[in-house]
């Protein structure tokens, strides 16, 4: 008798877990919807309409169209570094292999990821033309960037990398390098190999080892 009365209370959420579970029904509701309509073109009443909420709803937990999106590109993100990280610690450092499965994951990202890169080409001409949201979305990749500069600090610590290198500015040439490759492959797939990314950073690493303290290092 005590299991049955227990089993309704093990299936109630607590409330942290219902706001986590409400959060991602929207984020979910989100994608499907930006990548129907664009990010101009959908509403918040039809993203909370398809996720089962009401507007309300979805602005206790997302001020705005904006954050809601925001934080769809702050996961895409951050998702990518993950794997990124997976890969750097299944294989040894400065061997090759890491850059190569790394390789592959730009091509994944720029032959499958379709949906959403468009958004975020229209995002970033949005936000271009207006301040206060290119603001926003500078603080809210701001978190991503710090996780990827964690993964670049432990690839240079184990690879000897000479002291004074800023993971920070590695992080940011990465980044640069990898968005720019997944555009150039997109307009023209065959001027980016499987294998060019990981050409590209292996050259970028050569460089760090070769040269030591980058220019104004010191100065940091």
């Amino acid at each position: 008798m005590n299991g049955e009365h227990d089993a309704p209370r093990r299936q109630r959420l607590t409330r942290a877990e219902a706001k986590a579970r409400t959060r991602t029904l929207l984020l979910d509701a989100a994608a499907r919807i930006f990548a129907r309509k664009g990010f101009t073109g959908a509403s918040v009443e039809e993203i909370a309409e398809a996720a089962g909420f009401s507007t309300g709803a979805l602005y206790s937990n997302f001020n705005s169209k904006e954050a809601l999106f925001l934080e769809l590109l702050s996961d895409r993100q951050n998702d990518r570094i993950a794997e990124a990280a997976r890969a750097l610690d299944s294989h040894e450092a400065g061997s090759g292999e890491a850059a190569a499965e790394l390789g592959r994951l730009l091509i994944d990202v720029a032959d499958k990821d379709i949906d959403f890169a468009p958004l975020q080409a229209e995002f970033w001409l949005y936000a271009v033309r207006n301040p206060q949201a290119l603001e926003t979305m500078a603080a809210k990749l701001r978190e991503p960037r710090r996780a990827l500069e964690q993964v670049i600090s432990t690839s240079l610590a184990e690879r000897g990398a000479p002291e004074g290198v800023p993971a920070e500015t590695v992080a940011t040439v990465v980044a640069a390098l990898f968005q720019g490759l997944v555009r150039l492959r997109r307009l023209d797939p065959s001027s980016v190999s499987e294998e060019l990314f990981a050409q590209a950073l292996t050259w970028l690493f050569a460089g760090i080892d070769a040269a030591g303290t980058p220019t104004g290092a010191e100065d940091d």
